[in-house]
C-alpha cells in the first residue's frame, strides 16, 4: 500500500487558502455592511509543519532494509506464498 501525502498535503492546503481568501473577503463586506460574521479555520500552522514532517521524513527505513537483509541471508525470514497472495488481491481489490 502506498501513501500519497504530496499530493493530498498540497491539495489541502491550497483549500484551506482559497477559503481563507473568500473568508477574508467576505469579512470586509459583512464589516461595510455593519453585520456581524463568524468564520471557522484549522490551524493551518499545525497542518504546515505536519505537512513539512511528513515531506522531510526518509521513504526507505534503512534500519527496518538491513534487519530484512540479515534475516534473508541467514535463512530466518520465511515466505508464505498463500499471505502474499492475499495481499496482492487485496491491494487490487
Amino acid at each position: 500500500m502506498r501513501i500519497d501525502l504530496y499530493n493530498s498535503a498540497a491539495s489541502e492546503i491550497a483549500s484551506e487558502q482559497s477559503a481563507q481568501q473568500v473568508s477574508g473577503k467576505n469579512a470586509a463586506s459583512s464589516q461595510a455592511n455593519g453585520e456581524d460574521r463568524a468564520t471557522l479555520t484549522s490551524d493551518t500552522t499545525s497542518i504546515g509543519s505536519l505537512v513539512s514532517t511528513a515531506l522531510n521524513s526518509p521513504e526507505v527505513r534503512q534500519s527496518l532494509v538491513d534487519s530484512l537483509k540479515q534475516q534473508v541471508s541467514s535463512g530466518q525470514y520465511a515466505l508464505d506464498p498463500s499471505k502474499i497472495a492475499g495481499a496482492i488481491i487485496d491491494d487490487h481489490a
